[in-house]
């Protein structure tokens, strides 16, 4: 494969295992898109779902990190959390070989579905099982030698550590939306040992996190707390501006429940009776310029209600996964 000795050449390490289950699984047994993509290093949709979200292979130079970065062996367990569509856990199933043992916990239906249906074919090369996240306390293998988070978390659940064995590790990226860390998780008896292995942009572990609305009170406060705690590493904010910010993080958190969501759909006059909206435009002076900073929302103007009306937050585009 071409793109493998590329790859090489750029200083990516590639082990004889893992070029040899890339070279005889072939990705296009696990997407209808076109490949054009993946062959010049870039994730590849494998499924649109049925509320418009993207769903892609990773990268081939994410895939071959990670696959590095587990240092699998035959025979080995292995929990994926997140399918990507079959195509990872068909090499995962190569590379532990027939005794080995992959099991699937997919959030997705739609996802879980399509896995699979695409991953059937690849039965005998691993025992390989395909579940919902309710499965995980009941699948029979309780101790995994590695563990693969292939979606953002903020923090790894204990559920997951409780299943790593003795000197096992798990590998994910954590953080929120707009700032993971491929993180090496190593279990040492009861203490935990971390590893940064640098910074990635991933999509979240549930796709069914892209489809909430942004402006509703508990995500938009989750993004703006995201938001300000890197920002907060890397600048110092005058003691005005960040008083203001933990102000209306502060209002937000205790609006009424039941609050009416604000999206495309939404009358001019019910954006401007929203208590969400009220809130952000009684402060849009300071805020205006903030706002991509804070929310990752570079589409929407507050200080524009005609622009509010017409556009909405998507976060499906773009790369979805890399190494900076």
């Amino acid at each position: 494969m071409k793109l493998l000795e590329d790859l090489e050449k750029s200083g990516l390490l590639v082990s004889k295992d893992i070029k040899r289950a890339m070279n005889e699984i072939n990705p296009a047994q696990f997407t209808d898109h076109d490949l054009d993509l993946f062959w010049s290093d870039n994730p590849v949709p494998f499924l649109i779902t049925e509320s418009g979200i993207s769903k892609t292979i990773s990268a081939p130079h994410m895939i071959i990190t990670m696959l590095h970065h587990l240092e699998i062996k035959k025979n080995y367990s292995i929990l994926l959390m997140g399918a990507k569509g079959g195509y990872l856990s068909a090499l995962l199933g190569n590379l532990v070989g027939k005794n080995g043992k992959i099991t699937i916990i997919e959030p997705h239906k739609e996802v879980r579905d399509y896995t699979e249906n695409r991953i059937k074919d690849y039965f005998h090369s691993a025992e390989i099982l395909v579940n919902k996240p309710s499965d995980l306390e009941n699948v029979n293998d309780n101790y995994y030698d590695r563990v693969l988070i292939t979606g953002f978390m903020k923090k790894v659940p204990s559920e997951i550590k409780f299943k790593v064995k003795e000197d096992g590790f798990i590998l994910g990226p954590i953080g929120s939306i707009i700032h993971q860390r491929l993180i090496k998780k190593e279990k040492f008896g009861d203490e935990w040992v971390d590893t940064d292995l640098g910074g990635v942009v991933f999509g979240p572990l549930d796709i069914g996190d892209l489809e909430k609305n942004l402006l509703e009170p508990e995500n938009l406060v989750e993004h703006m707390e995201s938001a300000l705690e890197l920002i907060l590493e890397v600048i110092e904010i005058e003691e005005d501006s960040l008083n203001r910010i933990n102000n209306l993080i502060w209002s937000l958190k205790n609006l009424p429940p039941g609050i009416p969501i604000v999206d495309e759909y939404s009358s001019e006059e019910e954006i401007l009776e929203n208590p969400v909206m009220e809130l952000l435009l009684a402060e849009m002076e300071w805020l205006g310029p903030l706002w991509p900073i804070l929310t990752g929302i570079d589409g929407l103007d507050i200080g524009n209600i005609e622009s509010i009306n017409s556009e909405y937050y998507s976060n499906t585009g773009g790369h979805e996964d890399l190494i900076p």
